[in-house]
This record gives C-alpha cells, sequence and structure tokens, in this order.
C-alpha cells in the first residue's frame, strides 16, 4: 500500500467557538480517511463529504416601514414544502428541514449518503402587528414574511423634528 502524501496548510489562529474542538477532529478524521482510501485508488474520502446539507439558524434580516415589519430569511437548498411559518401568541416561529440523497457508482466504488438537517427560529412580536394581515412568500431560496401594522399602529406614529441646539 502507497502512501499519499497529504498538504496541510497553516493558517493564523481564530477565534474559538464552541464547535470548534469537533471540527479540527472532523478533519484529522478526514486526513485519516483520504490517507487510507487514496492508497487503494480510491478517491479521497473526506472530499467527497459534504457538508452543505447541515443547517444552523438561518440568515435573518429584519426590516420595518411605515406599514409593516418584514423577516427575510436566506434557506438555500430547501424547498417550500419543508418550510413551515406559524404566530403562536406573541411568537412568529420560522421551521425547516433539509433533506438530501446522493449515490455515487464507480468502478472501484459505491457510495450512499442520506442527510437531514432542521432548524427553528422564534421572534417576539412587536406591538401593533396586525395578526389577520400576515403573510410569507418564498422565492429562489429566500422566505420573507410580512406583518403589517394595523391601522391604528400607522396613526399613532409621529415623525419628530430635531433642532440643532
Amino acid at each position: 500500500m502507497a502512501i499519499a502524501p497529504i498538504e496541510v496548510k497553516k493558517s493564523a489562529p481564530t477565534r474559538t467557538t464552541a464547535l470548534e474542538p469537533w471540527q479540527s477532529f472532523r478533519q484529522d478524521m478526514d486526513r485519516l480517511f483520504d490517507r487510507f482510501t487514496t492508497g487503494f485508488g480510491l478517491p479521497a474520502f473526506g472530499r467527497n463529504l459534504r457538508t452543505d446539507w447541515e443547517v444552523a439558524a438561518p440568515a435573518v434580516d429584519v426590516g420595518e416601514d411605515e406599514k409593516a415589519y418584514t423577516v427575510t430569511a436566506e434557506l438555500p437548498g430547501i424547498e417550500e414544502k419543508d418550510l413551515d411559518v406559524t404566530v403562536t401568541g406573541d411568537v412568529l416561529v420560522l421551521k425547516g428541514e433539509k433533506k438530501q440523497e446522493k449515490e455515487e457508482k464507480n468502478k472501484n466504488y459505491y457510495l450512499s449518503e442520506r442527510s437531514y438537517g432542521s432548524f427553528q427560529r422564534s421572534f417576539a412580536l412587536p406591538d401593533g402587528v396586525d395578526r389577520s394581515k400576515i403573510s410569507a412568500a418564498f422565492s429562489k431560496g429566500v422566505l420573507t414574511v410580512t406583518l403589517p401594522k394595523s391601522v391604528d399602529s400607522q396613526k399613532q406614529q409621529k415623525k419628530i423634528e430635531i433642532k440643532a441646539a
């Protein structure tokens, strides 16, 4: 069995997070499997593993104008049927699940992977939201939830002029 050299890239130390030890462990294991599988003419194992399916809390932008609040979430790779938007009491809840299956056949190997990931984000609704008119739209991996302000809430807003002292 031939041992293939593995390139090790060094970088400046970064801020440590709670997941950092596990990520480091995974990288070490990937390198170990890469050395093992390339000796048999198989593709490098770690390079075939994709972690795109791992769904963390999605990036969310919250905005406001005179008529409504908007919550926009980036959800690449998730389909509309796998999303759930609910309002319970004073809480807006966004839930989603991403499912991915991959099958690859080659002369020297067979690879079959199934992966699942889910997320849930909750937001306290601001005062003055007209709950009966809340709507959601999903297009090109972006979920937009519109929270219209009630008529009374819109009337209560008043622009305050700022004077120089």
